[in-house]
């Protein structure tokens, strides 16, 4: 066993030398969101009084309940566990799950385990330095998140810094486990990506349909379990040890496979062929490697539009007198909020459509950067040594990634409109109203590839920085000027929106452009990734 994990420790510091600044940036934007809730709810529900109206209102509305869960506690802590708990856990899932991609298949994919691999190091010492280094940064995330709640009650804060950890390192196994099943660190990303997805699916079909955390669907999701450890709210210690149970389970499961399989290889190996008939162009390939990412990002956004189209026409009787609470909705979704429910609902419509255009600038960076993918996976340079041109071959994933994000952003749009049960006309226009900002991060991720391709994941920092900025900038009551260094906030906020300014859109939309022109002619220019 110790030939088998000989160069973890090396392995380890490796990898956090790669990671010292995602690692560090992520960690931080987790915690602050969890720990500046109790400020910013306390502004909105400033008396206790307050504080039980809304914890009442969200418990009777199914559709809250599926959006943030039951509230247990309407303390200030209760209220941040509530609100912040469950989505600081997906952060720390998808961080921990990155990492562990990142350092297990992506090595492998582009070769440099094997190099490592001549060196002394164990068998299981990949596996094992990438396990730790989630593990560190889970860690971070729940010590800092227990520190900075320990204010609003110390039991409390460890319970929902322990439970936010659990879930980070709940996936990293899950992660580890698609490593080993899949050739690509993209398919492995999408599988725990998935996995992740389910998750949260079935946690918020059994909020809805159950009151108090006790459905069998919430039981079975690991992010039910993080509502139903109850921080600040008589907290279940017992909840953890199911964390514990399936990280052990998980990560035995890994290492098994991984013990099973020569480097480089899966248990689930892609199907190498010829591009004929269909697949005869640059395109058509670039369609077919992406179709089934298109497929599902569409066939989800339908489901979460009908989902939120829904919970519209209650958006009134939620925000209630509440003028705090009038005036994030107001901030996230256009002035029209002050008209009257009606106005309102189309306010809370526009956030809707605000956060899907936001999402789906996390689909045109996962699109744009499978170039990146193609490059290191050493699958262009069979292309590009026949006669496809370099232009050719980005500009066909270009296209699948622009026209991608056209697609399901017009399937987020449809189930708005069916879910509202009104016209899907309007809601289709609000959310495709979002493109000119997605294209333009799509065409920043396109310039960083072509010109700087060592630092074009920095793209996906842009894309999160905008989301958060979206979400939590408005209650957070960040300055206007803060929340415009997003994209999205200049783009006119449909339905509802008083004065339609098209300026801003072709703005952005020529800048998309003339960025994703410069990325293609630096990548013309430059070599290829070895």
């Amino acid at each position: 066993m110790k030939n088998r994990l000989a160069g973890t420790g090396g392995l380890l510091r490796l990898g956090l030398r790669r990671d010292r600044v995602m690692m560090p940036v992520w960690v931080l934007a987790t915690t602050l969101m969890v720990v500046s809730m109790p400020g910013s709810l306390g502004s909105v529900y400033a008396t206790a009084a307050e504080r039980a109206r809304v914890a009442t209102s969200m418990n009777t509305s199914s559709s809250m309940r599926a959006l943030y869960g039951p509230v247990f506690e309407d303390s200030l802590g209760g209220l941040t566990a509530w609100r912040g708990g469950v989505y600081a856990a997906v952060l720390a899932a998808a961080m921990s799950l990155i990492i562990v991609v990142r350092h297990t298949r992506e090595e492998e994919e582009t070769g440099r385990q094997e190099l490592l691999s001549a060196a002394m190091v164990g068998r299981q010492a990949p596996l094992t330095a990438a396990l730790l280094a989630a593990l560190v940064a889970d860690a971070g995330v729940a010590l800092l998140v227990t520190g900075g709640l320990a204010g609003h009650g110390a039991p409390g804060a460890f319970a929902l810094g322990l439970a936010v950890a659990a879930t980070g390192m709940f996936f990293a196994c899950t992660a580890a486990v698609a490593a080993q099943l899949t050739e690509s660190a993209r398919a492995a990303k999408g599988i725990a990506a998935a996995a992740l997805g389910a998750a949260f699916v079935l946690k918020a079909a059994g909020d809805a349909g159950t009151e108090g955390g006790r459905s069998a669907l919430t039981w079975s999701s690991p992010l039910g379990w993080v509502e139903n450890v109850r921080a600040f709210a008589a907290e279940r210690w017992w909840v953890l040890l199911l964390f514990a149970a399936a990280v052990v389970a998980q990560a035995g499961a890994a290492y098994v496979l991984a013990g099973r399989r020569d480097l480089g290889m899966s248990f689930l190996p892609s199907r190498p062929g010829p591009a004929e008939g269909r697949l005869g162009t640059a395109g058509a390939l670039a369609w077919r490697l992406q179709r089934g990412s298109v497929l599902g990002w569409s066939v989800g956004f339908l489901i979460a539009g009908v989902v939120f189209g829904g919970m519209a026409d209650g958006a009134a009787d939620l925000v209630g007198d509440n003028d705090r609470t009038r005036e994030i909705v107001e901030r996230m979704g256009g002035q029209g909020a002050q008209g009257g429910s009606g106005a309102l609902t189309d306010a809370f419509l526009a956030t809707m459509a605000g956060m899907f255009g936001m999402v789906a600038a996390l689909y045109a960076v996962s699109s744009v950067l499978r170039l990146a993918g193609e490059e290191s996976g050493q699958r262009a340079e069979p292309l590009l040594a026949n006669a496809v041109g370099r232009l050719r071959w980005a500009g066909g994933h270009l296209a699948v990634a622009f026209g991608g994000s056209a697609l399901i952003l017009l399937s987020a749009g449809l189930g708005l409109g069916i879910g509202h049960g009104r016209e899907p006309g309007a809601a289709i226009g609000a959310t495709l109203a979002q493109l000119p900002a997605v294209w333009l991060i799509g065409g920043l991720a396109a310039l960083l590839h072509g010109a700087v391709p060592r630092y074009a994941a920095a793209a996906w920092a842009v894309a999160g920085g905008a989301l958060a900025l979206g979400w939590v900038g408005p209650a957070l009551n960040l300055p206007q000027a803060v929340l415009n260094l997003s994209p999205f906030a200049h783009l006119p906020r449909l339905p509802g929106a008083q004065d339609l300014d098209l300026a801003p859109a072709a703005a952005l939309t020529a800048l998309a452009v003339a960025l994703t022109a410069a990325g293609l002619g630096a990548l013309r220019r430059r070599d290829m990734i070895a």
